[in-house]
């Protein structure tokens, strides 16, 4: 087989060079349809799985039920002492994106082959490669968390039992080009190693 690390000969590693979160506030319709979310699902699903577990899993939040989830989002708001005009934002966040979904982990630290931080691993891969994949059709996408994650009520709707709220991605057509916040410095991230001498 042969192997190009030229990008220009090489499509899938052009689209992850080329992918960076894009603001819900640069997102118009359409989003991806339910077909194309699948096809992201699918990719998710080729990301590392140690153990099979699969300790993941996404939750579409229809246009319908965005009101519900700014009824939530509101709840948060108050109960953590937000000002009138902090809440009026919180609501504001549940209409997000043109396609909004709940992605959801579920650790179980009772698995002594797959430590809990590997399972963390498996969640991540997932979620990147179901960002890649939105991005290759052409998409725009951002992850939202932050505290309202850990909210009791919005848990609640959202997660069973063993489970946690990650966060809650925003996916549709991007309205302007997309760029890194700052330059990818390779240098950092890659080292040799320096082995212990004897």
């Amino acid at each position: 087989m042969t192997v190009h690390t030229d990008a220009a000969h090489n499509a899938a590693l052009a689209a992850l060079l080329s992918r960076h979160s894009l603001g819900p506030r640069w997102m118009v319709a359409p989003g991806p349809n339910d077909e194309e979310l699948k096809l992201a699902v699918q990719a998710a699903l080729r990301a590392p799985n140690h153990g099979r577990l699969e300790p993941w899993r996404a939750v579409v939040i229809s246009s319908e039920q965005r009101p519900a989830l700014a009824d939530l989002f509101e709840q948060f708001a108050r109960t953590s002492g937000k000002s009138e005009e902090e809440v009026a934002i919180e609501r504001e966040r549940a209409f997000n994106g043109p396609v909004l979904l709940a992605w959801i982990a579920r650790i179980d630290d009772t698995v002594a082959k797959v430590p809990p931080h590997e399972q963390w691993i498996c969640v991540g891969g997932a979620f990147a490669n179901f960002m890649n994949a939105v991005h290759a059709m052409g998409y725009g996408a951002k992850i939202l968390s932050g505290r309202k994650c850990q909210h009791p009520a919005i848990v609640r709707a959202f997660c069973e039992e063993g489970e946690q709220l990650v966060g809650f991605i925003c996916v549709g057509t991007a309205t302007r080009e997309l760029e890194p916040r700052e330059k990818d410095e390779v240098g950092p991230r890659l080292s040799a190693w320096n082995s212990p001498t004897s």
